[in-house]
């Protein structure tokens, strides 16, 4: 079986940075795109950033400069830095594996989920 286990998140002040990680098992991530989303409370769910395996990366508006998508192969883990966090940035986050080495629109592999709270 295949899955994506997410750690990290938590309780942080504005301003501060946390990492969250999700680490595949029954797979490799390497051989496929990643992403990361997240949904507040009330709002529909939005895409922050896709990574491919070729390092194409495209991030929202909302979070690009302050969060980047990293991979770590060796750990078939990826992680989403996040630095200079907002109340705003407060959410339920997930991670996702693409079906393609590059970025689509389209996941078949997706983490529990992680709640991100920034306090002002």
């Amino acid at each position: 079986q295949v899955h994506l286990v997410q750690s990290g998140g938590g309780l942080v002040h504005s301003g501060g940075s946390l990492r969250l990680s999700c680490t595949a098992s029954g797979y490799n991530l390497s051989y496929f795109a990643v992403a990361w989303f997240r949904q507040a409370p009330g709002k529909e769910r939005e895409g922050l950033g896709c990574l491919s395996t070729h390092g194409d990366f495209d991030y929202a508006d909302s979070v690009k400069d302050r969060f980047h998508i990293l991979r770590d192969n060796a750990k078939n883990t990826v992680h989403l830095q996040m630095d200079n966090l907002r109340p705003e940035d407060t959410a339920n986050y997930r991670c996702a594996t693409g079906v393609l080495w590059r970025c689509t629109n389209q996941y078949d592999v997706w983490g529990q989920g992680t709640q991100v709270t920034v306090s002002s």
